[in-house]
């Protein structure tokens, strides 16, 4: 069996803010609703079916809602569990996404000592990041972000800051990378917003145009090749290097395959992918279904091969090998012919276009050792197991 990433929701839809553009909104058949919690026995099974097929290193994705409701303890159990059963010398990733306000001194020391990658949602400055990202008060959650961020620091989190570009921030490209260079966030996603809006079936008003995404895209790689891309690390970015160095993306959405994943909901259902939450996809739950026979199913093949399902521009296209038609939640939004056309697909023509030429440059440097990657060291995000 092929290794896989484990996305767990271990509070479900959950959330201690109030993001206006959050897609959990106008889902709650398929995710439900009220308080949602992970119970012992599904975590312990979880953990359990996992650690024991035996991957070298296994990946276990915290995110939600928001993964901090749980409290600390969870998360605790959930690492005293890979480590009865995990094997001598596996290794385990352990990330965890979160809004970043509960993060305290207790926190950080829990992260810190146990190794979590932490994603740490901030939409740029203050008059950014408020403008969507609320607590149920309507009251900006900025500060509170910035206190988890330097709790981080203090304690030496790993730690990225994951952007969403809405139709506000995404006019500025100089400010948020001014923004995030200057409070030292080095490690980078950003992540395009396009949700539909459930009354009129048209985007909603807090997404952004394939134009919008494509002109920030150049505009940042521009700022970021000038900076130095030694000294920073923009995940998007840094799969087309790796594509570029290795032949392979490290990003899904640029895949041949929609494969790497397995959902979890905090019930124990497991899914394709955290975007096709859905009975269509629905593997089966955990509880009745060893986690093996849910990730090698028939559905979960069917899902990883639809993604080559490619409409007839993406089979002319010369961009084609590079990013595979993007991710498939993006295909046939707003496409009243049913092409399958990505929404986003202007965007990344443009955006290849611009930079093409560059990339090719600082992966041929990085192959003859003239040029270095921004990476972390494997070690600091890491638990080895030891037995």
């Amino acid at each position: 069996m092929q290794p896989f990433t484990l996305l767990i929701k271990p509070s479900g839809s959950s959330c201690n803010i109030d993001c206006r553009y959050c897609f959990y909104k106008d889902r709650s058949p398929e995710f439900g609703s009220g308080k949602q919690r992970m119970s012992a026995e599904v975590l312990t099974r979880l953990v359990k079916d996992y650690m024991t097929l035996g991957f070298p290193v296994v990946g276990f994705a915290w995110q939600g809602g928001e993964p901090t409701l749980m409290g600390v303890d969870f998360f605790q159990r959930a690492v005293e569990l890979q480590k009865q059963h995990g094997s001598p010398g596996q290794e385990v990733s352990n990330t965890l996404q979160t809004n970043g306000v509960l993060l305290n001194d207790n926190w950080c020391r829990f992260l810190h000592e146990n190794k979590f990658l932490l994603g740490i949602s901030i939409d740029g400055p203050k008059e950014f990041h408020d403008q969507y990202r609320l607590d149920h008060s309507a009251s900006g959650t900025f500060d509170r972000v910035i206190r988890g961020i330097e709790n981080c620091k203090k304690h030496q989190v790993e730690f990225s800051a994951l952007v969403l570009l809405n139709n506000k921030n995404v006019e500025h490209p100089q400010t948020l990378f001014n923004f995030l260079i200057e409070n030292e966030l080095t490690y980078l996603q950003f992540i395009p917003c396009v949700e539909t809006d459930p009354a009129t079936n048209k985007i909603a008003d807090f997404s952004i145009t394939p134009k919008q995404y494509g002109d920030f895209l150049c505009r940042l790689f521009d700022l970021w090749y000038e900076y130095g891309p030694e000294k920073l690390n923009i995940r998007e970015f840094d799969s087309l290097v790796a594509y570029f160095v290795l032949g392979k993306h490290t990003i899904c959405a640029y895949s041949k395959q929609c494969a790497g994943f397995v959902v979890i909901e905090h019930t124990g259902d497991a899914f394709c992918c955290e975007f096709f939450v859905e009975p269509k996809w629905r593997l089966g739950n955990i509880m009745e279904t060893p986690l093996e026979k849910l990730a090698a199913s028939s559905i979960k093949r069917t899902f990883a091969r639809d993604k080559q399902n490619l409409c007839n521009k993406c089979l002319l296209c010369s961009h084609l090998d590079i990013c595979r038609g993007g991710c498939m939640k993006d295909r046939n939004r707003l496409n009243t012919d049913s092409s399958g056309q990505n929404y986003f697909c202007y965007s990344y023509k443009q955006f290849f276009d611009h930079t093409i030429p560059r990339f090719m440059q600082l992966a041929a440097a990085i192959e003859n050792g003239s040029a270095a990657r921004h990476t972390r060291s494997a070690d600091k995000i890491r638990l080895r197991i030891q037995k």
